[in-house]
């Protein structure tokens, strides 16, 4: 556990986003008892408001090793981190990030890189041409290693494989231990399957001194064991039990009578 608690203290300016959402109404200290903490709640409820916050009082990198304190999108999320207090049982700078619209963004970031990468060691076979192999092997060598490194931490590249192959590929790619993890519907372009492997990996994490904050609205993520679950649907937010939760709850019925829903669509 490294993320002890939060305490939000009101502004004097109420009027403001994210400020005047109902959600801040009420919050007054969030407290993180487990390594896992599931935000829960329909959209519009700010789960994803507060936990951009915390990545931003955090100091998180985003999965694109950019400083959550550089990326224009996040101005919002450094206002109210203004206005959290956060306590550490140990301060850790491991871990990052995440929105699930960052990762398209981030696979095309690194396909450009090879990319770059691979026209460069053409670049230099048309200049070296008239060279010895050794010069032409020592200009080469920088953008080599490059293309290494990309291959030994993403394989292929994350580009070539399925969007959600591609996901787990990241997670296994950049997941460390002792880190602080904020993910953020991380279920997006996972299958039910792919979902359940990510909680093996989550699980594997934890056992690895790790620490996650999650907002999602899969019922299959909010099963992770031994987590701690906030709803975000009543204000004050609240401590729920999973077969509590209208999502499971919802699902379940539907999964086992879908008719009954659907003919009233």
């Amino acid at each position: 556990m490294y993320l002890k608690s939060l305490r939000y203290v009101k502004p004097k300016n109420l009027n403001k986003y994210p400020f005047n959402i109902q959600l801040f109404d009420n919050l007054d200290i969030l407290e993180f008892k487990t390594p896992v903490t599931i935000f829960v709640g329909e959209n519009g409820t700010g789960k994803s408001t507060l936990l951009e916050g915390i990545a931003a009082g955090v100091g998180s990198i985003t999965i694109g090793a950019d400083a959550v304190d550089y990326d224009s999108s996040m101005e919002a999320a450094r206002r109210l981190s203004r206005n959290l207090k956060l306590t550490w049982h140990i301060k850790t700078r491991r871990g990052f990030f995440l929105r699930a619209e960052d990762f398209i963004s981030y696979t095309n970031k690194i396909a450009n890189l090879r990319n770059d990468l691979e026209e460069e060691l053409m670049e230099i076979e048309d200049r070296y041409d008239n060279r010895s192999d050794y010069a032409k092997n020592l200009a080469k060598m920088p953008y080599n290693n490059s293309l290494y490194e990309l291959k030994a931490k993403y394989g292929e590249g994350l580009d070539t494989k399925s969007h959600g192959e591609s996901f787990l590929e990241l997670f296994k790619s950049r997941f460390v231990s002792n880190g602080l993890y904020i993910l953020d519907e991380p279920e997006t372009p996972l299958s039910p399957m792919k979902q359940l492997a990510l909680i093996s990996m989550i699980k594997g994490m934890v056992k690895e001194n790790a620490q996650f904050i999650i907002a999602t609205h899969s019922p299959i993520l909010m099963a992770i064991p031994e987590a701690t679950i906030i709803s975000f649907d009543e204000s004050p937010i609240r401590e729920v039990n999973y077969n509590d939760l209208e999502h499971v709850n919802l699902t379940r019925d539907f999964l086992n009578n879908p008719e009954r829903y659907l003919r009233y669509l």
